[in-house]
């Protein structure tokens, strides 16, 4: 994993990004020499190149290329790379069409362009399906065999596939065990000699009571200077889930560790990107919110916007402001409500503008007055967030930011009308809160487009 501003990304995934970005530029690239085009003319299809790159990363982070972890079949990896190929293609054309060049070749290069994308996908869907090289993995030893070991051994397994777990290795204070017999490591070497005989590249401190002798510090730092890594369960799960559970940290982490920072630049910086980036949304999705617009007249009575009293920054009340996509008696009793799978208070042009999340449109204006962020914990009632915070710790952590459009834990979960799944998303909320940059605002907005093109989670 590498930390770049604040936010983990894997080895591999940065690898994979660069190396797609840089095919599609050497394609461009090697049409204008093929073609003996001047250099001097030629300049601007460098900036021609850089966008389709930039483009062709969005399709396909939008499409789940660049995940560790899939269920897709083969056939599946190449249905999802012919339609970025089909989506490539109009792409190219705008581009070339929105800045255009003098150069008489460039339809030559637009075709180059083409090939670099075939390339690209075809590099991905290998890949997709491909079995990490040895000399590619990371192999990780647990300290402890109790129920939190377990744990972080299955997550290891299920999220990162390259990641080899070489095993577990028992603290002396530990009373029960709950991984496999077969995965616990012989007590008869130290913790030191155990790890560089293994060629252990990281060390995750697994244990239930860090107290009375449990854990051999001289030991963990001997692990240390040879050169493997150790951390705790915390910081475990924040690299390797993006989240931060609320069974493995206290207060204590939260305020010493680094993180949850507010200055100033940051602020002005998260509020110049919300404008912006607010306007252009506005100005792209205008034709479509009319359309919107004549679609909930014609099928019911009522607004044609939804507004609702929300949790914003730091506990101030706002009114959010969306399309209306259920009946105008959808809480007849005025008790609120959580939305279900299958709501029988959605109306017909509701349910499909919430599949495909237009009716969260409306909330761009939100993030143009300030109420809102592009990016932030999905901002709720009142209601819920006093009933939250008083059956989920560190809840109200989640108000120290304004509420977004679109979020961490939006993407990374899918909607919860649970207490639990509210406890599971909060934990991707306080990695937001903690990690919060400009650079993972902008991979949250690249992972919605995907969420929003697949439906995920919507209701």
């Amino acid at each position: 994993m590498i930390k770049i501003f604040n936010h983990y990304l894997h080895k591999r995934t940065l690898q994979q990004v660069f190396f797609d970005l840089g095919l599609v530029i050497a394609a461009v690239l090697a049409a204008i020499v093929w073609r003996g085009e001047d250099w001097a003319s030629a300049v601007s299809l460098v900036g021609h190149a850089c966008l389709l790159s930039l483009g062709m990363l969005v399709i396909n982070t939008a499409l789940g290329f660049y995940q560790r972890v899939h269920n897709r079949s083969i056939s599946q990896s190449r249905a999802r790379a012919i339609l970025s190929l089909v989506l490539a293609i109009p792409l190219t054309f705008l581009v070339f069409a929105v800045f255009p060049t003098a150069l008489a070749s460039r339809e030559s290069i637009a075709m180059s362009a083409m090939i670099g994308f075939v390339l690209v996908m075809i590099h991905r869907v290998y890949v997709a399906h491909s079995t990490p090289q040895s000399m590619m993995r990371h192999r990780v030893l647990v300290f402890g065999t109790g129920p939190r070991a377990a744990l972080v051994g299955k997550t290891l397994k299920n999220e990162d596939p390259h990641v080899d777990v070489v095993g577990y290795y028992a603290s002396p204070n530990e009373a029960e065990s709950e991984v496999s017999a077969w995965g616990i490591l012989s007590k008869h070497k130290s913790l030191t000699d155990t790890a560089l005989e293994l060629e252990v590249d990281e060390i995750v401190v697994a244990l239930m009571e860090r107290r009375g002798g449990s854990m051999p510090l001289r030991e963990l730092l001997d692990c240390k200077l040879h050169g493997v890594r150790v951390v705790d369960v915390a910081t475990h799960f924040e690299k390797t889930k993006g989240q931060i559970r609320l069974d493995s940290v206290n207060a204590g982490w939260l305020i010493f560790g680094d993180g949850f920072s507010q200055d100033g630049l940051r602020t002005v910086v998260k509020r110049l990107f919300d404008i912006c980036s607010a306007i252009v949304l506005i100005l792209l999705t205008l034709p479509i919110m009319l359309v919107t617009m004549a679609f909930i007249v014609m099928e019911s009575r009522g607004p044609i916007f939804y507004r609702q009293e929300r949790v914003g920054f730091n506990g101030r009340l706002f009114n959010v402001v969306k399309f209306r996509s259920m009946r105008t008696d959808a809480e007849q009793d005025g008790k609120p409500r959580w939305a279900s799978a299958q709501d029988d208070r959605v109306t017909r042009v509701g349910r499909f503008i919430r599949k495909v999340r237009i009716d969260e449109l409306p909330q761009l204006f939100c993030v143009l007055n300030g109420s809102m962020s592009m990016v932030g914990p999905r901002p709720e009632r009142p209601y819920f967030v006093d009933q939250l915070t008083r059956q989920i710790p560190y809840y109200a952590v989640r108000q120290s930011v304004k509420p977004g459009v679109t979020g961490w834990a939006q993407v990374k979960y899918h909607y919860g009308a649970t207490l639990e799944d509210s406890a599971e998303k909060l934990q991707y909320d306080l990695y937001y809160v903690k990690n919060h940059s400009l650079f993972l605002d902008v991979v949250i907005l690249f992972e919605t487009v995907g969420v929003v093109l697949m439906a995920k989670g919507s209701r």
